[in-house]
C-alpha cells in the first residue's frame, strides 16, 4: 500500500483550508493548485495575469523542492485561467518558467477563481522513491 505523506513549505503560501500544499504518494507529488500569492504577504504579488502566473508557477516549483521534485519533473500540469483572453500571457511566462520536455497540461477558462485570482495552476511531478 502506497503511503501518502504532507508536503508543506514556507516558501509558499500556506493552505488556505483544510488541505495540504501537496501529497507525495510514492515516486510522485500531486500539488494543490497555487495561485499568484507571494507567500510573505499573502497577497497578490501583481495584478497583471502574467505576474500572477510568474508567482505560481514560482509557488509550485517552492513546493515541488520541498517534496524532493522539481519543475524540470513535472508530468502533468492543469491551468486555471479567470479568462481566457489571458491565456497567450500565460503560456509566455510558462513557456520562459518550465524546462523542456514539456509536460502534459491542460488549460481551462473557469467562472471564477479563489479570491478573485486570475490564474490557479496545479500539477503532478515524479520524486525519487525512497
Amino acid at each position: 500500500m502506497t503511503t501518502r505523506q504532507a508536503i508543506s513549505t514556507d516558501a509558499a503560501p500556506a493552505a488556505a483550508g483544510p488541505y495540504s500544499q501537496a501529497i507525495r504518494a510514492g515516486d510522485l507529488v500531486f500539488t494543490a493548485g497555487q495561485l499568484g500569492l507571494d507567500p510573505a504577504t499573502g497577497e497578490f504579488a501583481a495584478d497583471d495575469v502574467a505576474g500572477q502566473a510568474e508567482r505560481a508557477i514560482g509557488n509550485l516549483d517552492a513546493i515541488l523542492r520541498a517534496a524532493g521534485s522539481g519543475l524540470d519533473r513535472l508530468v502533468k500540469v492543469t491551468v486555471f485561467l479567470a479568462e481566457i483572453a489571458d491565456w497567450p500571457a500565460v503560456n509566455e511566462v510558462y513557456g520562459r518558467l518550465v524546462p523542456e520536455p514539456y509536460p502534459a497540461r491542460s488549460a481551462f477558462a473557469v467562472k471564477d477563481l479563489p479570491k478573485g485570482a486570475r490564474v490557479e495552476i496545479e500539477a503532478v511531478a515524479t520524486v525519487d522513491a525512497g
